[in-house]
């Protein structure tokens, strides 16, 4: 049994990764911005401590990070799982919108990290499990912001597992395709204030369309993805990175195959750019 803290938790595959872990006997902090309103079977249960979280706030994340330390005495595994999405043609989306989104789905993550890291580094131990995207190893026609949000999320965590590794403590980057949760809500979702009248009929605004007619009806099962990431991050070994879903497997064969594709033709070219000191 490790304590658990999750980000995010009030909802969605947080919420579902907090009720697979205490079926599992763990100790879970669910850190929410309004953990009032959590469901009664994970706010009143035993192992349970909710948690008010802000990944915006850094006093907040300071003092929830105690909390969950005072109660539970360590954080074994970390899930960043706080976000929302931001959809709409880059052109459209403004500066404000842009930096609003990465406030959370990036600086959230990073500074909720950077307040578990003394401890697990103190424990010798511990692991961190980043909540990325489908749309964080291929970037898509209308989710240019989102996709860059998530694109940064696999980044660090690739980077942190080569990081801490000497400290013990491994990092995952989970990469859900669409999932059957509420971020195509009104409330998860941002889409520019000012729309371009020329992007109408194009990718980019297919894929606004597509998020209110996809609402509720997405592929994925967040119940059985969850049980699939507790499952995984429970184990011994963490992967570097974990494709959940059937189209997250099937557009990561497609986009590596199409990296391969273009790369071919161009390798003993790109090779030959190295110094030579006779040149």
């Amino acid at each position: 049994m490790s304590a658990w803290m999750i980000t995010g938790s009030g909802r969605g595959l947080g919420l579902e990764i907090a009720r697979a872990a205490l079926a599992g006997g763990e100790q879970v902090a669910l850190a929410a911005r309004r953990p009032e309103r959590l469901p009664d079977d994970v706010r009143t249960h035993p192992n349970a401590l909710p948690v008010g979280l802000d990944v915006t706030d850094q006093a907040r994340i300071d003092t929830a990070v105690t909390e969950v330390l005072n109660r539970f005495g360590a954080i074994g595994v970390l899930v960043n799982n706080a976000g929302r999405a931001l959809l709409g043609a880059l052109e459209e989306i403004t500066d404000a919108e842009a930096r609003s989104l990465f406030d959370v789905n990036v600086f959230g993550l990073i500074n909720v990290t950077r307040a578990v890291l003394p401890a697990m580094r103190a424990a010798g131990s511990g692991k961190l499990v980043h909540i990325g995207s489908r749309s964080g190893f291929e970037g898509e026609p209308g989710a240019s912001m989102y996709s860059a949000s998530k694109f940064a999320v696999a980044g660090i965590g690739e980077a942190l597992d080569a990081e801490l590794g000497s400290f013990g403590i491994q990092s995952m980057v989970v990469e859900p395709g669409v999932f059957r949760t509420d971020l195509l809500d009104a409330s998860s979702i941002q889409t520019p204030v000012s729309r371009v009248a020329a992007y109408d009929g194009t990718p980019a605004h297919a894929t606004l369309d597509w998020a209110e007619e996809a609402n509720h009806t997405q592929l994925g099962d967040p119940v059985k993805g969850a049980a699939f990431i507790y499952r995984v991050a429970s184990g011994e070994r963490l992967p570097l990175r974990l494709p959940v879903g059937q189209d997250a497997l099937d557009r990561r064969i497609v986009m590596n195959e199409r990296i391969e594709h273009e790369t071919a033709p161009l390798r003993e070219a790109s090779a030959a750019t190295a110094h030579t000191e006779n040149a």
